[in-house]
């Protein structure tokens, strides 16, 4: 997300110049190194953000990104590392996919780029269509999936093109996640800046206004300051969204515990022993607030996976990785161990 985030703010920015092309992954057969919807733009003065794979690709991409914005004309680059040959006489990965990246002239600021960004401040999904081969090569690239019959872009039944004679890959660019942060203390820090490097949405909320403050947390979206009895109604986090609580205080903790475990979130965690939680559950139940076995079982506590973290920088780390796992609906398991392909 943090990659296409990256594009849209250049395309967006005073500073982008026009003869900027666009390289996307729209097609993938067998192993690759990045998924469908992977995107690499090359800048007017030759500058590059995002990949289309780990770097072995990039070079040649740009090659043929230099003809493209020559030409103005869209150009669909095929990468077969699934070939004895491609060791000798291709790229020499060796990595046994095939993957077509469609490269495409962009102007100032395209109307997709233009809601995209809308939509990504906004907190609202957008859907967008590559179309990467037709009989009608005015129709290669990339627009807003505005689908008619079938799902396939009215921009082509417009024109008459069947959807047989049109290769589409059709994606929804979902928001950026948002991360709450409760507790601004110095832990809380990294924990922020991994998020927010990874183009998450940050919040981050403390009764301590000294802690609180934009100096400390540069890459927070949003800072909340108030009693800790208000403090998640004051941010208000949505279904899909994540928290941790790590205030370092024990009452604190419990009124923000008893506010954030009856909402649905896709993800509640809590900083502290595990004997620490069983203190602060007892107390919740014992005010009238028992948690049920369903939120006992969405509460991540202690919070974050066992890698043997110590630092603040490690144990953000392990935060931010279960969270990751857990948006993915992984098992956080070693990969050598995943039965079938790493992208499934």
């Amino acid at each position: 997300m943090n990659e296409l985030q990256a594009i849209v703010r250049h395309l967006e920015s005073p500073d982008s110049l026009p003869g900027c092309v666009l390289g996307t992954l729209v097609a993938v057969e067998g192993p690759s190194y990045r998924r469908k919807g992977a995107r690499l733009l090359v800048t007017a003065d030759g500058d590059r953000m995002g990949s289309i794979s780990g770097g072995c690709l990039e070079e040649d991409v740009l090659d043929h990104a230099r003809e493209v914005a020559r030409s103005g004309q869209p150009k669909l680059l095929l990468y077969d590392t699934a070939s004895e040959n491609d060791l000798v006489w291709g790229p020499g990965l060796g990595c046994g996919g095939v993957v077509r990246v469609l490269l495409e002239p962009l102007p100032k600021m395209p109307a997709w780029a233009l809601a995209l960004a809308d939509n990504l401040r906004s907190g609202r999904p957008t859907g967008l269509a590559v179309t990467w081969e037709s009989e009608d090569s005015l129709l290669l690239g990339t627009r807003l999936a505005e689908s008619g019959q079938g799902g396939i872009p009215k921009s082509l039944q417009v024109r008459g093109i069947p959807a047989s004679s049109a290769s589409i890959f059709l994606e929804v660019v979902e928001p950026p996640p948002e991360l709450f942060i409760f507790g601004a203390g110095d832990d809380a820090q990294p924990l922020s800046r991994f998020a927010a490097d990874l183009g998450w949405r940050v919040t981050v909320a403390d009764p301590r206004a000294a802690y609180a403050t934009a100096e400390r947390f540069p890459g927070a979206v949003r800072l909340e300051v108030g009693p800790s009895d208000q403090l998640v109604a004051r941010t208000a986090p949505r279904p899909a969204a994540h928290a941790v609580v790590m205030t370092h205080s024990y009452s604190h903790d419990l009124v923000l515990l008893r506010e954030l475990v009856p909402r649905p979130l896709a993800y509640l965690g809590l900083l502290g022993a595990r004997s620490r939680t069983e203190r602060l559950l007892a107390a919740m139940a014992e005010a009238g607030k028992p948690i049920s076995s369903g939120m006992l079982a969405g509460l991540h506590a202690p919070v974050g996976l066992d890698i043997g973290a110590e630092t603040p920088e490690e144990v953000a780390l392990s935060i931010i990785a279960e969270i990751k796992s857990s948006q993915a609906g992984r098992d956080a398991r070693p990969l050598r161990e995943r039965k079938g392909p790493i992208h499934g």
